[in-house]
């Protein structure tokens, strides 16, 4: 983030205990306000239904740079 976004910054309790706030700052993270929602939404899902959404989503594994250096080859004959 530049200097002219830190706004867009919140503050984020890891534990999700707003009552936790040790003097290290070693609760918190800096997240945008998109991600806090994020980590809010999978704790919520954590709580309700005893899991969160990226344990049933599998890691994507498409990789759109594999053949860049062939593929650029190709095009400069």
């Amino acid at each position: 983030f530049e200097r002219k976004g830190l706004s867009e910054l919140t503050v984020h309790h890891v534990d999700h205990n707003h009552d936790n706030n040790p003097p290290d700052g070693s609760n918190w993270e800096l997240l945008c306000i998109y991600c806090h929602d994020e980590e809010h939404t999978k704790y919520e899902n954590l709580v309700r239904y005893g899991s969160t959404t990226e344990k049933k989503v599998k890691a994507a594994t498409f990789n759109p740079f594999a053949d860049l250096k062939a593929k650029m080859e190709g095009n400069n004959k």
